[in-house]
């Protein structure tokens, strides 16, 4: 069984900057690509960021890229991801998701585990 907490949402204004971490528990962390998914009130959840078991490759949302950073550190068994620059329409809980069979499969939205979750507030 493969567990995942994620941690360091919270509440930040416009143009500031937040670090969400998910630490992975129960299986080789380096076994499972890694993503991040956000789901804002009213409105599907969504694929934000994705990263192979290595690090070596990375996925972004058109919304999101240039200003969030996807990254995992095998030796700790977290991803992190790194978010600059916020606007609101980032307001959203943040889900950090693993999988065996790689980026595409997060990128489809289907992979193999998901955390419960931390809430990431945007103000204006």
């Amino acid at each position: 069984q493969v567990q995942l907490v994620e941690s360091g949402g919270g509440l930040v204004q416009a143009g500031g900057s937040l670090r969400l971490s998910c630490l992975v528990s129960g299986r080789t962390f380096s076994s499972y690509a890694m993503g991040w998914f956000r789901q804002a009130p009213g409105k599907e959840r969504e694929f934000v960021s994705a990263i192979s078991r290595f690090g070596s490759n990375t996925d972004y949302a058109d919304s999101v890229k240039g200003r969030f950073t996807i990254s995992r550190d095998n030796a700790k068994n977290t991803v992190y991801l790194q978010m600059n620059r916020l606007k609101p329409e980032d307001t959203a809980v943040y889900y950090c998701a693993a999988a065996a069979s790689g980026r595409t499969i997060i990128r489809a939205g289907n992979p193999d585990f998901w955390g419960p979750g931390t809430q990431v507030t945007v103000s204006s």
